[in-house]
């Protein structure tokens, strides 16, 4: 079976469709791949690439082909607006001609913000008379809104029109979270939609603690926040939260990324004398399972509104992949994840007050609480993230599909 996945994202920029492209690999899949040219996060493309080149490459067994992209930049809605819709018009115009004289028979869309990367994809599921499935990473418009990117009422009113219209056009619709069937089920209408959760990182599948941390870890108790450092993360909730934690205990917590707040949080922490939050910039992909491992436990946060309630991100599979301990401050679908796993605590998102309270009950838990915690978290990552596991189930959603085509 041949799979075109099509998203503005791939390898070398750190996203979990890569892994998800190597796995459905190993299943026996013939797998190519449309993407752009790669400059996640920093917002200028990588070493050896240009934002307007053009062509194919080989990495692991699958066929990447690339169109212009233009870089995202940092902090201007402008570039990243210019990003996202140079992905859609050079997808849509390139990748026919890129794609010419191969036959498909699934085309697999990888849609985090923003979902219109599958216009392209509805073009070429024309052309190629193949069937179309779209991998829903974020609600949209809600995203929108949420982020505070789009706040103009006509306009978001618009983007759901489009939405409705992107949705419609496919013959199956996965979503990441099952808070999102409902709302996508409605502007769907007959496109059947399913629940295919993100998947852990194939990193964690290998013990991490043989291997060199390039991160040292101070005495006492040590939280680890990986990942985006952006809006929806309430990092003024975890700033907030170390004021409260200052000098009470032998507490440190470490925010490794990079993202649009970076600079905001260097200056907020040294603004408030935070010398109890470490910020160590960003690690290679492969260095974070060694990293986690030597964790004494791992943080997410999440904004306090309707659409994050829904969402569960990615950072949830790969912490539970770790086996360690999660402190939790977020609501809804991601909360219910981390108690149904037994897996570490809770609070409300954004209550700084709650948040502090659970990492120190965290760090006065004895060594061997927390190492059933982490048990909990890896044994429930095996039963509902495992990577292999999942591609079992996606390589059966797209033959079904396709076989419902033809």
């Amino acid at each position: 079976m041949r799979v075109l996945v099509v998203s503005q994202y791939y390898w070398p920029e750190n996203f979990r469709i890569t892994g998800v492209v190597k796995a459905l690999r190993d299943e026996g899949c013939e797998l190519l791949v449309l993407t752009g040219q790669p400059n996640y996060p920093d917002g200028i493309p990588f070493k050896g690439y240009k934002w307007w080149g053009v062509g194919a490459e080989q990495h692991e067994g699958v066929t990447i082909f690339r169109v212009p992209l233009f870089p995202r930049g940092r902090g201007s809605a402008l570039r990243l607006a210019l990003n996202y819709f140079s992905f859609i018009c050079f997808a849509g115009v390139l990748g026919p001609w890129l794609l010419r004289g191969r036959s498909i028979d699934s085309i697999l869309v990888y849609a985090p913000s923003p979902v219109l990367q599958a216009i392209p994809a509805i073009w070429l599921a024309r052309l190629k008379s193949a069937a179309l499935v779209t991998w829903v990473q974020d609600l949209w418009p809600e995203s929108l809104s949420a982020t505070g990117f789009v706040s103009n009422q006509t306009l978001l009113d618009t983007v759901s029109r489009l939405v409705r219209w992107i949705y419609r056009k496919n013959d199956l619709l996965l979503v990441q979270s099952r808070a999102f069937i409902a709302p996508v089920q409605k502007m769907a209408e007959e496109t059947p939609v399913s629940y295919h959760p993100n998947p852990g990182d194939i990193a964690f599948a290998e013990p991490a603690e043989s291997k060199i941390c390039p991160l040292n870890f101070g005495p006492g108790f040590n939280v680890v926040f990986a990942g985006n450092l952006g809006t929806v993360q309430a990092l003024e909730t975890i700033l907030d939260a170390a004021e409260i934690l200052r000098g009470k205990a032998a507490i440190t917590i470490h925010l490794i990324g990079s993202g649009s707040r970076s600079d905001w949080l260097r200056s907020e922490v040294s603004r408030r004398n935070l010398p109890n939050v470490q910020l160590p910039g960003g690690f290679p992909g492969t260095a974070m399972p060694s990293i986690m491992s030597r964790a004494s436990a791992l943080l997410v946060s999440l904004v306090r509104t309707p659409i994050m309630s829904q969402t569960v991100p990615s950072k949830i599979q790969t912490y539970l992949a770790a086996g360690r301990p999660v402190i939790a401050s977020l609501d809804g679908e991601a909360a219910r994840v981390i108690l149904e796993s037994d897996a570490g605590v809770v609070s409300p998102a954004e209550d700084a007050r709650g948040l502090a309270d659970s990492i120190l009950r965290m760090s006065s838990l004895p060594p061997r609480e927390l190492e059933r915690l982490g048990k909990n978290a890896r044994d429930y990552y095996e039963a509902n993230f495992e990577p292999r596991l999942l591609a079992k189930k996606l390589k059966q959603d797209l033959v079904g599909v396709q076989k419902a085509f033809r």
